[in-house]
């Protein structure tokens, strides 16, 4: 069983091996090594499986680019079967089963599940099959661990694999993701965000700056003095992969400025940057710029790189024509990896930024489109619960943004952690509403006078009751404000 370095890779593979074993089958796991091998299948895991005594190989997550490899595990006389929802390439050669709900001549009507969705319909349908049928509840728990984190549409069926593990998830046996719920700090009920920003990148930490092998020890250990320690593990893991990235984004941000002006696709590289943080750095970056942004990591002779886009540029098939100018190169619209060499980088990135100077500079505008405009007295438990029924939120099915205001700051803010922000505020009825600003503190210290909010209603974990996250906020228009108008 051979997965991805990644959460939903991971997720896969456990779920793939946990039920294997279940209907007796030996089953033996193996994960890429992120700086060592790189991402996907390749010929190494071939040799990898036939040493440890396999006969059949089989993917998750992953493969469906894999050509080399998969003529190399035809070759040494491996079955292989090859699990992966990432945009295929030409066929595979003849022989190799292909799961793939994104191939055209696919005919299973959902097409968008994660690796871990599939890997959840492989090991339900292989369970029945060999009349060992598993409660899947218990595959759900970790199914929606990759479905979330994948970022995958939370549509169809995702959106009922994303909400059933959800819901599944405090009430687990598992030792491994008790220890790591209970290292996160996190209470019932749990939402996508505990699992995007909780949970997700604690897994995520050891592909990225370990062996992403302890995660799924973690995911598969029944002993709870092991998951314990394990979870203090990638808690650490965690906490150097945000300082490591930290690193990184101010770097990238300061050479993407030292150019101007801005290009409509950014791309850079550097020597010193660590290849397991440079596709969340990527996000960060795609996020402040409102643009696709490409980062490579530099190592000898070869670059390995990750792009995030926005909402709106498929950056997968943007990039598709140069497919053939790289070593490596895959993954969907909104988020890729690719490896290339040291001397094309330079090339590459003029002929990207060329070809996207073509694009409607409409794409590239920042718009934020709020579903209500509301008052302060009407961010109340009532919207909070209506709200919940809507949920999981996520791709395809964003949360709710709502516009409040005008406000005014009911008093200093409270400022917590690395620079997020708790406040009060108030609009001109003298009704309340909770501010919370992940990372706001300097945004909110200038809010000096009246502002309208735009932010998504949620649960205050402290105190209950609702409250408004931010995502921004601006001084109102000035035929809104009384006092400007009659300060004109």
């Amino acid at each position: 069983m051979l997965g991805d370095y990644d959460v939903d890779g991971v997720a896969a593979t456990a779920l793939l091996a946990a039920v294997l074993r279940a209907c007796g089958l030996a089953v033996e796991t193996l994960l890429p090594h992120r700086l060592r091998e790189g991402y996907g299948f390749r010929p190494v895991h071939v040799e990898r499986a036939r040493e440890r005594g396999c006969r059949v190989l089989v993917t998750a997550d992953c493969g469906s680019t894999s050509h080399e490899a998969a003529a190399a595990a035809l070759d040494a006389g491996l079955d292989l079967i090859v699990t992966d929802h990432h945009r295929p390439g030409a066929p595979l050669p003849a022989g190799v089963v292909e799961i793939n709900p994104q191939r055209a001549e696919c005919s299973y009507p959902f097409a968008e599940l994660s690796g871990a969705g599939l890997a959840f319909k492989l090991a339900s349908g292989f369970a029945r099959h060999w009349g060992r049928p598993v409660d899947p509840t218990v595959l759900l728990r970790v199914a929606c661990l990759g479905t979330i984190c994948d970022l995958v549409p939370l549509t169809g069926e995702n959106r009922v694999i994303a909400a059933l593990g959800l819901a599944a998830l405090p009430a687990t046996p598992s030792p491994g993701l008790q220890a790591l719920i209970a290292q996160a700090r996190l209470r019932p009920p749990l939402r996508a965000n505990d699992v995007g920003f909780r949970l997700g990148p604690r897994l995520n930490a050891a592909g990225r700056l370990a062996d992403a092998g302890e995660a799924l020890e973690l995911l598969l250990t029944r002993d709870p003095d092991r998951a314990r320690r394990l979870a203090e593990r990638l808690e650490g893991l965690n906490d150097e992969r945000r300082e490591t990235e930290r690193r990184t984004v101010e770097e990238a941000v300061a050479a993407v400025e030292a150019r101007q002006p801005l290009a409509r696709l950014l791309t850079v590289w550097d020597p010193g940057w660590h290849q397991g943080v440079v596709g969340i750095a990527a996000s960060r970056l795609a996020r402040r710029f409102h643009r696709p942004v490409v980062l490579w990591s530099v190592h000898g002779e070869s670059a390995t790189g990750s792009g995030r886009s926005v909402s709106g540029i498929d950056l997968h098939g943007f990039l598709a024509p140069w497919r053939d100018r790289l070593e490596r190169f895959g993954g969907h619209a909104q988020a890729i990896g690719l490896t290339a060499a040291v001397g094309e980088l330079e090339s590459l990135r003029d002929e990207w930024e060329e070809a996207a100077a073509a694009w409607d500079p409409a794409l590239l505008d920042r718009r934020l489109e709020y579903e209500l405009d509301l008052p302060a007295a009407a961010i109340d438990d009532e919207l909070l619960a209506t709200l919940r029924r809507l949920e999981p939120f996520g791709p395809g099915n964003p949360q709710p943004l709502l516009k409040v205001g005008p406000l005014r700051l009911a008093g200093a803010p409270r400022h917590f952690g690395r620079g997020h922000v708790a406040a009060d505020a108030v609009d001109d009825s003298g009704s309340t509403v909770r501010l919370l600003g992940w990372r706001w503190r300097e945004r909110l210290d200038r809010l000096a006078g009246p502002f309208e909010a735009l932010g998504c209603v949620e649960e205050d974990r402290l105190r209950g009751g609702p409250q408004l996250r931010l995502v921004d906020a601006r001084p109102p228009p000035a035929a809104e404000t009384p006092a400007n108008a009659s300060a004109g």
